[in-house]
């Protein structure tokens, strides 16, 4: 029996995973680590702390296995998209990376917009807008704001690929990663030398980048000392989260949308060839594997939302549960189930980071809208669930534009609620699936990539045999009005607001 080990940088902390050939996972550990928010709107992490995570996590599945080390084939990783980690010419962190949700670079992006706007725009460059979360904003703003750290700066490299490093001693990029800093050409699957002339940088800090099943590099002897993995593991390249989680899920071709609810909210579909991102409201990006794209929007704030409501208003079930032994989550779930679709016409607005798709928009913000005297905490409970959903919804129209969807596959947090599929079932109009190993995260695509890369499967479509249905549930017409009407009201919420968002801002 051979075994893969797939490494996924989190937000919220690193996750290790070693599953065998038959894509069982024997192992997992996750290890969590602080995020820094210094000024509003500013998110940053020590790339030290995912090291350190990484370590305590590989170490881990290795004892707690035994699986033997000439009987792992390869390692891949997944990782948060669009942080900035700038090295400098002894490839030491220059400063905190700055991450896919910091909301700092509007300036910056305003402005190669416009530069490149009597070229074509950006999407002539790289089919895709430059949003204030991508690597590309950061990077200007580094050079404008921070200039001496700025000069500093030999090569930049996005977190997982900082982990990659630390384990290879290689400084890389793969296709997915790149496609999300803004600089890359999604349809050459190679950096836009002429957009990054325009910006005026140089080439030079820009990584190599490989494709997600190339070899990249090997575990060097330092490494396996401090991680546990075995010196000389082939390490392959792996892929940005938001793409190679929903690898992981089996979203490979058109037909299948992926729905994460994880920190963020992702909706994704997998196309073999190229396809144009005409008015740059969703993200085209190259998937895991050569001649394969990935269309995606992303909403801000999915399973955080939920997640800032149990921290702001659930206070009393937090102690409760704890008390009890119980998942707060399962009260919070139980609360809302005593409401009904539709929530009694409370409407929530899941802007709590600014937000990236259909909205590119980092100044408008989180409501509660139709509250009266008769609200209950479980219609605002269901009504944050609802939200979020709306607010993927609106992604996933968009997606299909390119091609039908039949049924989604869901992941994340989110996914494993009951009721929340059931949300999405009535909400989409779609059956919705959870398919196996899909709490495993990008950990898991890194798994599959891993996979393909040693030779176990000769492609991902073969790769995602693997993978089993574990849940099915179908959309309930009863629902569908209620979720009509509300949909109806959520939709016209932003363009109502918009000026009263900006006027704060």
């Amino acid at each position: 029996m051979r075994y893969l080990v797939g490494l996924d940088i989190g937000t919220s902390g690193a996750k290790c995973i070693l599953s065998d050939e038959s894509g069982r996972v024997v192992a997992s550990k996750t290890v969590e680590y602080p995020l820094y928010t210094p000024k509003p709107g500013w998110a940053e992490q020590n790339p030290e702390d995912w090291y350190r995570g990484i370590c305590e996590g590989a170490n881990h599945i290795m004892k707690a296995s035994g699986v033997k080390a000439e009987d792992i084939a390869g390692l891949s990783l997944s990782g948060q998209m669009h942080g900035l980690v700038a090295l400098d010419r002894d490839y030491k962190v220059i400063r905190p990376s700055i991450l896919w949700c910091d909301q700092r670079t509007q300036k910056q992006c305003d402005w190669i917009t416009a530069k490149a706007q009597a070229r074509g725009g950006l999407l002539s460059f790289t089919n895709n807008a430059m949003l204030t979360g991508y690597t590309g904003g950061k990077i200007l703003w580094l050079r404008d704001e921070e200039p001496e750290n700025f000069e500093r700066m030999k090569v930049f490299c996005c977190p997982k690929d900082y982990i990659r490093f630390m384990l290879t001693g290689v400084v890389a990029t793969d296709v997915s990663d790149a496609s999300g800093t803004g600089f890359f050409d999604t349809k050459r699957r190679a950096w836009s030398k002429e957009l990054i002339e325009l910006a005026g940088l140089d080439m030079s800090i820009f990584p190599q980048s490989l494709e997600s099943t190339e070899l990249a590099g090997t575990v060097t002897k330092e490494a396996a000392r401090l991680t546990g993995l075995p010196e000389g593991l082939k390490v392959y390249a792996g892929g940005g989260d938001a793409v190679i989680q929903t690898t992981g899920s089996g979203l490979v071709k058109p037909g299948i949308l992926g729905v994460v609810v994880g920190t963020a909210g992702n909706v994704a579909m997998g196309f073999k060839g190229y396809h144009d991102n005409p008015d740059g409201k969703l993200q085209v990006f190259c998937n895991n594997a050569p001649g394969l794209w990935h269309s995606l929007g992303c909403t801000l704030a999915a399973g955080s939302a939920y997640r800032w409501y149990r921290d702001t208003l659930c206070e009393g079930d937090v102690v409760k549960a704890k008390a009890d032994g119980k998942n707060v989550y399962d009260l919070m779930g139980a609360q809302a189930e005593s409401s009904r679709p539709g929530s009694n016409g409370v409407v929530f607005l899941p802007y709590l980071a600014g937000e990236r798709c259909p909205y590119p928009d980092p100044n408008c913000r989180g409501v509660f809208y139709g509250m009266s005297l008769s609200t209950t905490r479980g219609d605002m409970t269901r009504s944050v669930m609802e939200g979020v959903t709306y607010s993927l919804k609106q992604v996933a129209d968009l997606v299909k534009r390119i091609a039908p969807a039949e049924k989604i596959y869901t992941s994340g947090g989110g996914s494993a609620s009951a009721l929340w599929r059931q949300i999405q079932a009535d909400v989409f109009e779609l059956p919705v699936y959870t398919m196996s190993a899909a709490s495993e995260g990008g950990a898991y695509g890194a798994v599959l990539v891993a996979g393909v890369g040693a030779g176990i499967w000769s492609n991902l479509d073969e790769a995602i045999t693997v993978l089993k249905v574990e849940t099915e549930t179908l959309p309930n017409p009863a629902n569908r009005q209620a979720y009509a009407d509300g949909f109806g009201v959520y939709e016209a919420l932003y363009p109502s607001l918009k000026p009263v968002f900006d006027m704060n801002n």
